[in-house]
């Protein structure tokens, strides 16, 4: 589904909560439009997956933020600092464990390789590698995340509800990176990829607040009912890993280099809340008088506000809502 349809998707929803709730409200009389008795609070916990938008993973790619949250240039990047400065060769004082690790790494991938040209063991000599800008992450992405919360509804009557749901997840996502080795000693034609890949990963926590208005469809009492449901959000995130790996080493771009100074420090996690709009559809279920529960979708239109040029963008979950009935 295109990002455009499902935005409409979203407003629709909201739109149909709010007339569902002003069509139902009039048809009640004074007197039957708050009974005391279908004044219920529930409370629960949520389960779900959240498929978090793209759009952000980008700040995962090593290049790392500025003391003004600005994105850093690849010069200042973590990634280049951590990979050429810091245990590189750049810095022109200190031992190339980078090649070190290129060797263990190719060699390692190369013990399964069999034929006539799988032999040879081979070296990468410091100093001939190259790590340049063409060589960062271009394909970060988030992965499908557990998202948990407690969410509450408070029963204006059997049909509609005022809900307000807090749910968080740790998001991790991943992409990759290169580092280009020349013609390497001891290679055959089968081995001798010039072009190495390895992992880049970063990990996201994330707390999201909606606030709105539940309406069920069909009849009150029946223990299926088909429900909508709208409203605002509000999202807090925050960045809190960003790691390489090269071979069998992992490295923390958190600890940054800086190759000026020649010092190492904490690097700045960003965080940042923004505002948005989120919409439902699900099916409510009731079990007896204590327990009852939800299946719901909720599309949502989050600002996650870090990095540069944050924007609403479409989130996407899916979960189940337990409910206690007080």
């Amino acid at each position: 589904m295109k990002l455009k349809n499902k935005k409409k998707l979203l407003l629709f929803l909201i739109l149909v909560t709010i007339t569902s709730i002003a069509q139902d409200d009039d048809s009640l009389t004074f007197s039957e439009k708050q009974p005391k008795a279908d004044k219920k609070f529930v409370l629960g916990l949520y389960v779900g997956s959240l498929f978090a938008n793209q759009y952000t993973a980008s700040m995962y790619d090593g290049s790392g933020f500025d003391g003004s949250g600005n994105k850093n240039s690849f010069d200042n990047s973590w990634i280049n600092q951590k990979i050429n400065y810091q245990y590189g060769y750049m810095n022109g004082t200190q031992y190339d464990q980078i090649a070190a690790l290129l060797t263990n790494a190719i060699n390692s991938s190369n013990q399964g390789s069999t034929g006539p040209n799988s032999g040879g063991v081979v070296i990468v000599s410091p100093g001939t590698w190259v790590f340049q800008q063409s060589d960062m992450p271009t394909n970060m992405r988030y992965k499908p995340a557990i998202s948990v919360g407690l969410n509450t509804r408070y029963s204006v009557d059997k049909m509609n509800a005022i809900i307000m749901n807090i749910n968080a997840s740790q998001i991790a996502v991943s992409g990759n990176f290169l580092i280009e080795t020349p013609q390497l000693t001891g290679s055959t034609q089968m081995t001798n990829n010039t072009i190495q890949t390895f992992s880049i990963l970063g990990q996201e926590q994330r707390l999201v607040l909606n606030f709105g208005y539940q309406h069920l469809f069909g009849d009150k009492n029946a223990n299926f009912n088909v429900f909508v449901e709208g409203g605002l959000n509000a999202s807090l995130t925050k960045f809190t890993s960003n790691t390489i790996i090269i071979g069998t080493q992992s490295f923390d771009l958190l600890s940054y280099f800086n190759s000026s100074l020649n010092t190492q420090g904490p690097a700045k996690r960003p965080i940042g809340a923004g505002f948005g709009a989120f919409g439902g559809i699900g099916v409510n279920i009731r079990t007896n008088t204590k327990y009852s529960a939800q299946v719901v979708y909720n599309p949502s239109l989050e600002r996650i506000n870090m990095g540069t040029d944050p924007s609403l963008k479409l989130q996407n979950a899916i979960g189940l809502r337990f409910y206690y009935n007080f």
